[in-house]
């Protein structure tokens, strides 16, 4: 089935505040040498009193200011993030609150790190059965509030931020650019691999509890590693297979930025040349739902992306979830 689904406008924020890897030496036993060889990271923005629903405004704001729309031309608003400011009400609902709109459908996508993506498949359904819509797509993440300052294997990794893309129906009007087709999956089997095991009704808060490392990240990083590159990859080859596509077509390769092992694993699996790979891992960290928009905002914005290009989206979260997608600028 053929969907004109086209993004208007992308945009992106992250809180001012850096933490560097010098920062991070004087807060548990790592290095900056040790950081930057395992994961290619050097700094990562944290909030200081941000909401995630605080980065994902500011976000939306440029997202509809580069798509020449109001935020009350939205239909629809799609929240990926599992950092939102509360469990209820929504950080959709919340966000619409923020921009100021009223009696549009509002969301959350809980997909961890492929949430945004998930999210693009989500506005593809919409806009197939209702043409007319106007969907904000955002992945927004507030990690530094899920990571256990004491563990060195995983409090190193992560960062705060926000991303978010605008899409609509073939409405005659200019655009960045096409959604050509999204392809998603997930294993729930592995979901142990990558969890926050605390505060779900399966283990859930009581009053007078302590808060234990189970509410916090925690991952078994060598099987993580393996099935990201392998299932990022299958599902990579499998959206371009279906148009028709070989690796060798696609100009930018825009991978999760999860760490810089993963990123340059990815990119060698699909033959696709490093000077291909957007990769800014070094500058934002891994901040999961919203690393694929801030890494399309910030590629477009600077030119790594440009007009004509084909752009190859892949990304693997906890669930675990990976998910592909396609894009014509």
């Amino acid at each position: 089935m053929s969907i004109n689904v086209h993004i208007k406008g992308l945009g992106h924020h992250v809180p001012e505040k850096i933490l560097s890897n010098q920062d991070l030496e004087k807060i548990v036993d790592t290095s900056d040498e040790w950081i930057t060889s395992r994961t290619g990271i050097s700094n990562r923005h944290i909030v200081e009193d941000e909401t995630c629903v605080d980065l994902a405004y500011e976000a939306s704001l440029k997202a509809l200011k580069k798509a020449g729309l109001e935020a009350d031309d939205l239909t629809h608003i799609i929240v990926a993030t599992f950092t939102g400011d509360r469990p209820l009400p929504s950080a959709s609902c919340l966000l619409m609150e923020r921009l100021g709109i009223k009696q549009k459908a509002a969301m959350d996508i809980a997909a961890a790190c492929s949430g945004f993506v998930y999210g693009l498949e989500t506005a593809r359904a919409f806009i197939a059965l209702h043409p007319e819509s106007k969907i904000l797509v955002v992945g927004s993440e507030i990690l530094t509030s899920r990571v256990n300052w004491k563990d060195r294997s995983t409090c190193v990794l992560f960062g705060d931020g926000a991303g978010a893309a605008v899409l609509t129906g073939d409405d005659g009007a200019e655009h960045d650019g096409k959604l050509l087709d999204v392809v998603i999956s997930a294993d729930g089997a592995l979901s142990m691999a990558l969890a926050i095991k605390g505060g779900g009704s399966a283990l859930p808060y009581h009053l007078g509890d302590n808060v234990g490392e189970e509410y916090f990240i925690e991952m078994r990083g060598r099987e993580v590693f393996k099935h990201a590159v392998r299932n990022m990859a299958s599902i990579s080859k499998e959206v371009l297979a279906r148009h028709g596509y070989t690796t060798d077509d696609v100009d930018v390769l825009v991978p999760h930025q999860a760490n810089q092992r993963i990123i340059e694993a990815v990119g060698k699996k699909l033959s696709i040349p490093v000077e291909k790979v957007f990769s800014n891992v070094s500058r934002f960290g891994n901040t999961s739902a919203a690393s694929i928009p801030i890494a399309l905002s910030e590629a477009k914005e600077i030119g790594a992306i440009k007009e004509g290009d084909l752009v190859l989206v892949t990304t693997f979260g906890g669930g675990l979830t990976w998910g592909s997608a396609l894009l014509q600028f």
